[in-house]
C-alpha cells in the first residue's frame, strides 16, 4: 500500500514540475500570460493553445486558487477546489509523461 501511495505522489510531483516548467517556458517564449484557453488565430494555433493548457493546466489552476477576492481576502473554498483539481490533473499529466518516458526508454 505504501509503494502505491509513494508512486502516486511521485507522479503528482512529476506532473507539477512539468506544468510549472512548461508554464514559465511558455510565458518566456511567447511573452504573454499563460491561461486555460482553446482559441487561436488558426486551427494549428488553437491546438497549440489546447496542448499548452493541458500540460500547464495544473500550475495555472494552483495560481487561480490564490487569487484575492474583491475585499482583499482569499476564499478557502476556491483554494481547496483548485488544489484538488490541480493535483488530480497533475497526476494524469505526470502519468502520461512518465508512461511515455518508460515506453520510449525501455
Amino acid at each position: 500500500m505504501t509503494k502505491e501511495l509513494i508512486l502516486a505522489a511521485f507522479l503528482i510531483c512529476v506532473g507539477l514540475c512539468l506544468a510549472g516548467a512548461g508554464t514559465h517556458a511558455y510565458q518566456w517564449l511567447s511573452k504573454q500570460q499563460a491561461a486555460l484557453r482553446y482559441d487561436g488565430n488558426s486551427f494549428v494555433g488553437a491546438m497549440g493553445n489546447l496542448a499548452m493548457s493541458f500540460v500547464c493546466g495544473p500550475y495555472i489552476m494552483l495560481q487561480l486558487g490564490w487569487r484575492h477576492e474583491d475585499d482583499g481576502t482569499m476564499s478557502m473554498t476556491s483554494m481547496l477546489v483548485s488544489a484538488v483539481v490541480a493535483f488530480g490533473w497533475a497526476f494524469v499529466t505526470g502519468l502520461m509523461f512518465m508512461g511515455a518516458y518508460v515506453a520510449i526508454r525501455y
